[in-house]
């Protein structure tokens, strides 16, 4: 299987030309031509990502965040885009299209948190976030407790109030808050929270939630895993679910 044909694929799922304009998703090294029999899925493309691609032999890594975000002023041994280039390892990178897009990274949350009748609503910057309904009502204590279970981390949080509609938004997705108010939702789960959100948040009777950047957004990792398996069943895809983000509870 070529990369240009998985590429094509992911392109026709999670169309590039939907993402931000400061955005930098698609083929962002090696040859399309080039056959594969296994890939890498990893949330960035990472040391440890590489060392999962070079261990099973695959020549290509397949990320959310792109490996090329902005401007290179040179690019050096030892640098990832260099090590990548040196091994032959080719690098596709589906970002902000990949937010938005049905069955993405919003999705891929919103079925984490087992979300009900969930809806994509657009947000003031244009771009989509989901709405969903937990099952049943909890308190904000509890769903912040479930969050962190669900998605397996720590997370800081406001609230003192019962939730059932819930705002989902994977990774730096805040300032949605006024958004998520604005919609009657009772809490807002994202993550990059800044200080003075939270206490907006507060003052609003609203409970928002930051679960961290990694966790929020690495779990589209197994779905775009199992979708990529069904159309390409010979070629052996690889998940990397590694972060160097450590967290650390005093007790």
């Amino acid at each position: 299987m070529t990369i240009e044909r998985i590429y094509e694929f992911l392109n026709q799922k999670f169309p590039v030309n939907t993402a931000a304009d400061y955005d930098n998703p698609g083929l962002l090294i090696g040859d399309k031509t080039a056959d594969v029999k296994s890939a890498v899925l990893a949330l960035d493309c990472t040391r440890d990502a590489i060392a999962t691609a070079t261990e099973n032999g695959a020549k290509l890594i397949i990320t959310h965040h792109p490996v090329i975000f902005k401007g290179l002023k040179s690019v050096k041994k030892g640098d990832i885009v260099y090590t990548l280039i040196e091994n032959g390892i080719s690098v596709i990178s589906m970002h902000t299209n990949l937010d938005v897009a049905q069955n993405g990274v919003n999705d891929a949350l919103c079925s984490a948190l087992e979300l009900r009748k969930v809806e994509a609503v657009t947000g003031y910057d244009g771009f989509s976030f989901r709405v969903g309904c937990l099952k049943e009502e909890m308190t904000s204590d509890d769903f912040a407790a479930y969050v962190g279970l669900k998605l397996d981390t720590a997370v800081k949080y406001v609230g003192e109030e019962r939730v059932k509609k819930i705002a989902v938004c994977g990774g730096s997705g805040s300032d949605f808050l006024s958004d998520a108010i604005a919609l009657g939702c009772d809490a807002l789960v994202t993550s990059e929270v800044k200080h003075n959100l939270f206490l907006t948040a507060a003052e609003n009777g609203f409970t928002l939630i930051d679960a961290g950047h990694f966790p929020t957004e690495d779990v589209i990792i197994e779905p775009l895993k199992a979708l990529l398996e069904k159309e390409f069943p010979d070629v052996a895809f690889i998940s990397d679910h590694t972060s160097r983000i450590k967290v650390c509870i005093n007790l």
